[in-house]
């Protein structure tokens, strides 16, 4: 790799940022979900965190929910003590590479052509890596922020936060006495709007996330004497019916907060006869907000006898639900009317949706330390479609918001860079996350 492929920090916090983010990734905290295969990355990148901080004075707490499952957490005091403090927060674990045809080794974080390759370089060792040198420098320079800000950073996020912020919110409150607020992912980043300006996501609410079995019973027999209540059949219809149903456009807050918003920077009436093409017509950006639509439900898992000639007696199917705001209640019924009466269903994994208030004054702070640096932005809320550490925080009546500010060029979808094989991120935009990110925490 040679030297000039890295652009030049403009200051001390872009080359802290970039260099902590680089170390991160290097540390194989990958979250295999399997507690025999995850290992010791997540602590040792935890420790790694903890000696930065305490380094220019911090007082921190690390605490592992099981061996190697490390969280790290410190605060910052604020001038007003009466005001609620702001947790921002970033996950320390990576979802695993294997079967992915990477061309650049996952690990090592090199740079080419400008460009930062490596798992967690947008999911989301980026915002580790860049809320550290924040914190750092805040310390250095003697900064005391308008309220208390707490710097977390969490184990277990990608397998549903059990062993990080859940565990943490249930064993530990008291680290996040007194917050109202979150900021963490999934937004932030740039979509193109019209030609020389530029909208950034900030997620305000987030489907609930549900994992649901159906089963269908049925009369067990020889496959050469057929029946009329074979389980498999009788599972097979289901599973269609889920697979052709379609859910009902919902208008939630946070999708007309998005509309409205972008609709008016980018001069588009949207209508609801018409709005899923209209979306379409947005490119990415389009699709992101067309998966907030509805409810949805998907089957992903089918399970069915182990002999040829054998009826079995039952039948499963594993289905992956995502409900919106305001759905936590109805959407079971909705559901059985689709399946039917010959299946059972029986719903596991319940993580409810949430949704953070539209009103906040952090949503102007978040417009006004981005356009400081992007002069034309605009910030537009959105429903993120899928599930964060925000929902743990919840539980405290945390308000959570997904922002994690990212100037790129307008053909990079940053959402398609999550989970995928070298993903990667212009260091030019590294550099902008860090400068937004110490204008809005000083303010917010």
């Amino acid at each position: 790799m040679a030297v000039n492929d890295i652009p030049p920090p403009g200051s001390r916090l872009e080359a802290e940022a970039l260099r902590f983010i680089r170390d991160l990734i290097r540390i194989e905290s990958v979250n295999t979900g399997d507690p025999a295969t995850i290992g010791d990355g997540e602590t040792r990148a935890a420790r790694y965190v903890q000696a930065a901080l305490e380094e220019v004075g911090y007082e921190t707490t690390l605490l592992e929910s099981t061996p190697g499952r490390g969280s790290v957490v410190a605060r910052l005091h604020g001038a007003d003590p009466t005001r609620g403090a702001l947790v921002v927060h970033a996950h320390l674990d990576v979802v695993p590479v294997e079967g992915q045809d990477w061309t650049h080794p996952p690990f090592e974080a090199e740079i080419e052509n400008g460009i930062l390759y490596g798992r967690g370089a947008v999911d989301m060792k980026n915002f580790a890596g860049v809320v550290l040198a924040v914190a750092r420098a805040f310390r250095r320079e003697g900064v005391v922020p308008g309220r208390d800000l707490v710097f977390a950073f969490f184990a277990d996020e990608e397998a549903g936060g059990v062993w990080g912020a859940r565990w943490l919110v249930e064993q530990h409150p008291e680290l996040f006495v007194g917050a109202t607020e979150a900021l963490s992912e999934v937004g932030g980043f740039s979509v193109p709007l019209v030609p020389g300006r530029r909208a950034y996501l900030a997620a305000i609410a987030e489907k609930g996330v549900a994992w649901a079995q159906l089963r269908a019973r049925g009369r067990p027999g020889h496959g050469s004497r057929p029946t009329t209540d074979n389980a498999v059949v009788r599972l097979a219809r289901a599973v269609t019916a889920v697979g052709d149903h379609s859910f009902p456009v919902t208008r939630t807050p946070a999708l007309d907060a998005f509309l409205a918003g972008f609709g008016a920077a980018r001069g588009i009436e949207f209508t609801d006869a018409a709005l899923e093409a209209q979306l379409d017509d947005l490119g990415f950006v389009g699709g992101i907000v067309g998966a907030t639509l509805r409810d949805t439900a998907s089957p992903t898992v089918l399970a069915a006898g182990s002999k040829t000639n054998v009826i079995p007696a039952t039948a499963t199917a594993a289905l992956d639900l995502r409900v919106l705001p305001g759905h936590e209640d109805t959407f079971r019924d909705d559901l059985r009317r689709v399946v039917g009466d010959d299946v059972e269903i029986e719903i596991g994994r319940w993580i409810p949706p949430i949704a953070a208030p539209l009103d906040s004054p952090l949503l102007d702070v978040l417009q006004l330390a981005t356009e400081a640096e992007d002069p034309g932005a605009v910030v537009v809320p959105y429903l993120l479609p899928a599930s964060t550490d925000n929902k743990h925080l919840a539980r405290l009546g945390i308000a959570g918001y997904g922002f994690v500010p990212l100037r790129v060029p307008d053909g990079f979808d940053v959402f398609a860079q999550f989970h995928t094989a070298d993903e990667h991120i212009p260091v030019d935009s590294l550099y902008f996350s860090a400068r937004v990110t110490e204008r809005l925490l000083r303010d917010a």
